[in-house]
């Protein structure tokens, strides 16, 4: 009966590691299948926002080049993103279909449009890029060139002038009043 029992115990240590073995090749089949599956939902991602990124061409054309407020590229990380300027870009939303337009403020990311067609994200990509234009034409109007701006020389010369009358005059008295002291 001890043999028996012995044998028995060996093949449920057989069939225990084995299974093991089994069920952990399984695992490992599988987390390998759903790798490949996020790795094909992000170069989805990317090829999505590269259709957008080619779309926008006709627009950055546009743009004068003394322009510099754009710097257009797709970034890929863990969340695949088509970057406008260095507060706004583009990335796919939950469902990997839709297009989210977002800006980055003080008080936190704000969803300027979302679609599931290129031409409305052109679109609002577009009215975006119009409004930061007219901004920097804001800016520059506002604050003059600092080669506008010239002070008179003049008035640091007499600042200097009387600084050195004045010293002179300090020293003058420094000595006098040395000299006077028994």
């Amino acid at each position: 009966m001890s043999d028996a029992q012995n044998t028995g115990s060996n093949a449920a240590a057989d069939t225990r590691p084995l299974r093991l073995r089994d069920a952990l090749r399984q695992a490992r089949i599988e987390a390998a299948d759903r790798t490949g599956v996020v790795v094909d939902l992000r170069d989805a991602e990317v090829a999505r926002l590269e259709i957008l990124n080619e779309a926008l061409d006709p627009l950055f054309a546009q743009v004068p080049d003394q322009v510099d407020l754009f710097d257009r590229g797709i970034s890929q990380g863990d969340t695949p993103r088509l970057w406008i300027d260095v507060v706004a870009h583009v990335a796919m939303g939950r469902d990997k279909r839709i297009y989210r337009f977002v800006q980055d403020t003080r008080f936190g990311r704000i969803v300027i449009a979302e679609s599931h067609e290129v031409a409305a994200i052109v679109e609002a990509v577009t009215d975006y890029v119009a409004r930061r234009m007219i901004e920097r034409e804001h800016a520059l109007v506002a604050t003059p060139e600092p080669s506008a701006i010239e002070k008179p020389r003049r008035s640091r010369f007499w600042t200097f002038a009387l600084g050195f009358v004045v010293g002179v005059v300090a020293l003058f008295g420094l000595a006098l009043f040395a000299a006077l002291r028994p």
